[in-house]
């Protein structure tokens, strides 16, 4: 997968993410709070990855893609945490986000791997 289309992937992922918030605007402060916190966070997987894409080193782009790594991971508790105390409308794609963190994670887990071994570009 080129960086463009990760780009692109994790620009998704928080554009759905922010959807699925939006047609949903609760009033309870529980919502509120999960609310606050996925859009940070999964609007951080993509603007942390764009970053990491412009680091200027091997260690500069690993310690960015560990930050991608922890904030895809965070968005799975959230849309975790959503879906078992909140009754969300759209289940189906509350679980294509979950999944899509899922598969993110992974990605950025397997490339923090390979930075960290010395097999990796940067």
């Amino acid at each position: 997968m080129t960086s463009q289309e990760l780009k692109d992937r994790t620009k998704a992922f928080a554009k759905g993410c922010l959807k699925l918030l939006i047609a949903e605007s609760r009033n309870s402060k529980l919502f509120w709070h999960i609310e606050g916190q996925l859009i940070r966070c999964s609007t951080s997987v993509a603007a942390n990855y764009r970053a990491a894409c412009l680091a200027q080193s091997r260690p500069a782009f690993t310690a960015k893609i560990s930050i991608v790594l922890e904030e895809a991971d965070e968005s799975i508790f959230w849309l975790e945490l959503l879906e078992e105390e909140l009754e969300i409308k759209d289940r189906k794609g509350l679980q294509e986000l979950k999944k899509e963190a899922q598969e993110l994670t992974n990605i950025f887990a397997s490339t923090r791997k390979r930075m960290q071994s010395g097999s990796g570009k940067s």
